[in-house]
């Protein structure tokens, strides 16, 4: 018998019209009129009738998806690669060996342990002068004792720490010895799974959240031997330092907030709680409250560190890194989170060039001119960077930051990703429970990123393309650039582009409040970044300051 093919555009046109026909009221031509003055195009009225049973049909469509709206895990079937098919200068696959040094005395007041460096506290671990249980309820006791000044704290992880430490001990004991982290205490921002706890996502609709899994970057840190403490205060859904909780507090002002998102991480490192902490970020929820609260933070490249385990917002452009004193010490955690995710397709496992055998004076240097140009409260210490990295021999070039694309332009990608992985707090109306409801809070933010076109975000990231390239092209020239860390739209670049960023602290305003500068590396390179950006620590001392209050007694 012969088949009759029916032309693919009739059947289209058939279930358009059927499910039009279920619609119980239609979309009017006034409507689709004002609707497209919101996105700013304007339609013949010829042209809107014909659009009319097309756009009914796909209001249909849009219900029947909301009522199988996938949980915040659930990745979408599209992947973002910054390197868009090319081979990575992918640095060293072979081990990193990092030195401790095994004269570092305990110190006559025990309180001094609290800003101890890691590699300092993995040497009094190493010669015996101290146990990791002990350690571990030495910091337990100081987020017991601080932790409710700070609003730093979400939840405490006592039992898990003291089995943790308790196990690290008879490791080094018997000479098995795992790395600098081995035995030292740290916390993690609370939107990282950890099995048998809360995961609240700073944020009243979760907070009573228990996701039965553990996430990849906590399960690289039980390998590397570190023990996890406690879990950290965010801003709700990973915004600012306002959570279900309270505001997080920064330990240099107790009246001023922590900013975020990475809110008690930051926090807590810079009030020696913690010896070092895992932050987030999207669009500068590290770099942010690493630079309010005066602490070192790394941002990996996009896909250095795998990410299963962990709250979604931005699918292609969150990234988890390390919050630290000092530059090495955030190369040795990401040394240890950096390991293969095979549930996040978004990882790209490469290796770590090891520091500490870089020279800085054979690093190419870059430096944004026209954003150290930039009137600033800041400029006076940014330029000062500038003139400690020339007299400690490095050659500093100008760099160019201007770029054809339209970058500014590209934030609407966070917000139609960020829209889309919490949907169902807007449709369900829950929008209205976060603490936060001005107009620049998520609730606002998901209910106008709703009309956003999925036209406008694909070609949104058609430009990001484009916007890669151009970077890539730029970063080609140097192995590093140093940029003020708010200056201009680098910031939201980098973040777009996938390329690491250093953070750390350079001084203090005319306030008396913690300032930084930046640090921007090539893809992949974090070793580079980190070489330059310690020597300039040793140089200037910055990040060995502490907040008062919080100083031993």
């Amino acid at each position: 018998m012969k088949r009759t093919l029916i032309p693919v555009f009739l059947v289209v046109a058939f279930l358009m019209g059927f499910a039009a026909a279920r619609m119980n009221e239609g979309i009017s031509l006034a409507t689709i009129e004002n609707a497209g003055r919101l996105i700013g195009l304007e339609f013949k009225q010829k042209h809107q009738e014909m659009m009319k049973s097309g756009l009914e049909s796909y209001r249909e469509d849009y219900r029947a998806i909301r009522e199988h709206t996938p949980d915040n895990a659930v990745i979408p079937a599209l992947l973002f690669d910054p390197l868009f098919g090319e081979n990575p200068e992918d640095e060293t696959e072979k081990p990193v060996h990092w030195e401790i040094p095994m004269d570092v005395a305990f110190p006559e007041n025990p309180d001094e342990l609290a800003f101890y460096s890691i590699p300092q506290l993995a040497s009094l671990l190493r010669q015996g002068h101290i146990t990791s249980e002990e350690l571990t309820v030495f910091f337990l006791d100081r987020l017991k004792k601080y932790g409710d000044t700070l609003e730093c704290v979400i939840t405490l992880t006592e039992s898990r720490a003291l089995e943790s430490a308790r196990k690290a001990d008879r490791e080094i004991a018997a000479g098995d010895y795992r790395g600098p982290l081995h035995g030292i205490p740290y916390g993690a921002k609370d939107l990282l799974a950890v099995e048998g706890y809360k995961t609240t996502w700073g944020a009243v609709p979760y907070k009573d959240q228990v996701i039965n899994e553990t996430a990849h970057v906590i399960r690289q840190l039980d390998e590397a031997g570190a023990v996890l403490v406690a879990k950290m205060t965010l801003g709700s859904l990973a915004m600012g330092d306002l959570w279900y909780g309270g505001k997080t507090r920064n330990p240099w002002n107790l009246e001023q907030g922590s900013s975020g998102s990475s809110a008690g991480s930051a926090a807590a490192v810079a009030a020696g709680l913690l010896p070092f902490a895992l932050g987030t970020e999207t669009l500068g929820s590290i770099v942010s409250p690493s630079t309010r609260c005066g602490v070192t933070g790394l941002r990996p490249t996009f896909g250095r560190v795998g990410r299963s385990g962990a709250m979604a917002l931005s699918w292609t452009m969150d990234k988890i890194g390390p919050m630290a004193r000092s530059a090495m010490e955030t190369a040795m955690v990401l040394d240890a989170i950096k390991g293969k995710d095979r549930s996040d397709p978004y990882h790209r496992e490469t290796g770590l060039t090891a520091p500490a055998g870089i020279n800085p004076e054979d690093l190419r240097v870059g430096y944004l001119s026209s954003l150290f140009d930039m009137e600033d409260e800041e400029k006076e210490h940014e330029v000062q960077v500038l003139n400690d990295l020339r007299k400690m021999g490095i050659r500093l070039e100008k760099a160019d930051w201007a770029f054809e694309v339209p970058a500014n332009a590209l934030g609407l990608i966070l917000m139609a990703e960020a829209a889309a992985a919490f949907d169902e707090l807007t449709v369900s109306g829950k929008d209205s429970l976060l603490v936060s409801q001005t107009q620049n809070s998520w609730p606002n933010f998901f209910r106008t990123a709703r009309f956003i076109p999925a036209v406008e975000y694909i070609n949104a990231n058609r430009i990001r393309t484009r916007l890669i390239h151009e970077v890539n092209a730029l970063m080609k020239d140097y192995d590093v650039l140093v940029t003020p860390s708010f200056g201009g739209n680098q910031l939201l670049v980098t973040n777009l582009t996938g390329h690491p960023c250093l953070v750390a602290p350079s001084g203090f305003n005319e306030e008396g409040a913690p300032v930084s500068i930046s640090f921007i590396g090539n893809l992949y390179r974090e070793g580079e970044l980190v070489a330059l950006a310690q020597a300039w620590q040793d140089f200037s001392g910055h990040h060995l300051m502490h907040p008062p209050f919080f100083a031993p007694e």
